[in-house]
């Protein structure tokens, strides 16, 4: 069964949200929005005012509660039941709103692109549409383990856990900070479409696919709720699969950002308290996301975003799978570029003269050894190894001694984790914990890894599957 391709609604969510507050009053919007604490205190943040936000369209046919979906739901969806879909995030678009007020950016990530992870028992290597599933999963057996049974706190540790995983591994891929995100799930797809009365296409040519129930004629049409559904879930009978799907998302995401300028339902209060209450139900913010703040500071974002998919080296079948083979280097040049940030140097301080601590506080045994060993070969001293005494901890972190701010920076830049100083940690020391969210960067290639210099992101002689040209936003674009 095709996946859920949302972000598109969870960014007209967000916009919409924030320019009704005015008549909706904050302390309504504030309290009526579900939460999540997975980016953690310690996530790198972007420097200046601008501001980076993962948007996620999980492909799950359950609420927040961790409860099935009505039938009757499913049905209109052409879903499938429970058992399909998982907690695949079958959507992840990366956008940069710029602080001084120029044109926003945004990155569709495919879903199949293979990406290595961390800290997800079993796996070094998934699809980054899984990195949410297989977390929560693997968290949810551990609570388990520990006694523990009720439902809906397994749902919501579980749920958080998936968050953590797969921020930590898009931040990995794209090697720049996420300052928010906001989830959306199948249903609230599907009710703000309802909300806003359906919304306006354009294709290239006919489709008609059983799978995703996507039956159209060419050309521009209006479609309601479920045929939307369809014609963002539709990869089969594409000639390029996902990647054309991709597009689609894109093209509705524009498609609902002109809609809602030239519909007035930025000023229709009706429209307006449906779209929030709708939204509320089934979308979720990351924490301390001011969304008073946000609408100044984005009042122009809904027509001027320039979308982009980050490139795919090949196809590929991996384990069975159908997998995106993808160059990490080559994904942070293009986004940190189209960020405006600097190429970070991913090398290590000049001649290190700290001892580096290492504890494992997630749940990939001998991580903490691992990096030990690495940041040795770059002349660290190493120091203790071993698990943290605190225990289990979702957040990796770093902080140094007196006399260690220099090397701590340079490890941080390395581990992309962020670092304080600690009057705890001895003299000439610096401790890291890595916690369940720790993933190895790509670029940081240990002496561990060193005696298997072939990569699987070495591309091949095949010509690069075709993620399309850069996608400005206006009016409704016509896509295959």
């Amino acid at each position: 069964m095709a996946g859920l391709r949302a972000p598109a609604a969870t960014l007209s969510v967000a916009l919409l949200v924030t320019t009704g507050i005015g008549w909706w009053g904050e302390t309504n919007l504030a309290n009526g929005f579900a939460t999540s604490n997975a980016l953690g205190v310690s996530a790198p943040a972007s420097t200046g005012d601008s501001t980076n936000i993962l948007l996620i369209g999980l492909d799950s046919r359950k609420d927040q509660e961790g409860n099935d979906l009505p039938p009757q739901v499913l049905d209109q969806l052409h879903a499938g039941d429970s058992s399909d879909g998982g907690y695949n995030t079958n959507t992840l678009i990366l956008v940069h709103v710029p602080g001084d007020g120029s044109k926003a950016t945004a990155f569709s990530i495919p879903r199949d692109d293979y990406v290595r992870v961390s800290g997800i028992p079993g796996n070094d290597h998934i699809k980054i549409k899984e990195a949410y599933g297989l977390k929560k999963a693997a968290v949810e057996e551990q609570l388990r383990a520990q006694g523990v049974t009720d439902k809906a706190t397994l749902e919501t540790e579980g749920r958080e856990a998936g968050r953590a995983s797969t921020i930590a591994t898009v931040r990995n891929l794209v090697g720049v900070p996420i300052d928010r995100f906001a989830e959306i799930n199948m249903a609230g797809f599907y009710d703000l479409t309802t909300v806003l009365g359906g919304v306006d296409v354009c294709l290239n040519h006919a489709v008609s696919d059983n799978y995703s129930g996507a039956n159209f004629p060419a050309g521009n049409q209006r479609l309601d709720a479920a045929q939307a559904l369809a014609f963002v879930r539709q990869r089969h009978g594409l000639e390029n699969g996902d990647l054309d799907r991709t597009r689609r998302q894109q093209a509705f995401l524009v498609s609902v950002a002109h809609q809602l300028e030239q519909s007035g339902t930025f000023t229709n209060i009706g429209k307006l308290r449906a779209f929030v209450e709708a939204a509320q139900s089934n979308v979720v913010f990351s924490s301390g996301w001011n969304l008073v703040d946000f609408a100044q500071e984005v009042g122009k974002i809904a027509d001027d975003v320039e979308f982009q998919t980050l490139p795919v080296v090949r196809y590929d079948v991996i384990d069975g799978q159908d997998v995106n083979i993808v160059d990490p280097t080559e994904i942070r040049s293009i986004v940190r570029a189209a960020f405006g940030e600097e190429p970070t140097s991913r090398t290590a301080a000049t001649n290190p003269s700290s001892t580096v601590d290492v504890f494992n506080a997630g749940t990939s045994d001998g991580s903490a050894g691992r990096v030990s060993s690495a940041l040795g070969s770059l002349g660290y001293a190493p120091g203790e190894v071993g698990n943290d005494e605190d225990g289990p901890s979702v957040l990796s972190s770093i902080s140094y001694g007196p006399g260690a701010e220099a090397d701590a920076d340079a490890i941080a830049e390395l581990l992309d984790l962020s670092v304080t100083p600690d009057a705890d940690v001895s003299s000439g020391h610096i401790r890291i914990v890595l916690g369940s969210d720790f993933v190895m960067p790509e670029s940081f290639q240990p002496s561990w890894t060193a005696q298997n210099p072939t990569s699987i992101y070495q591309a091949d002689d095949s010509t690069p599957p075709d993620q399309g040209s850069v996608f400005s936003g206006n009016g409704v674009p016509c896509v295959d």
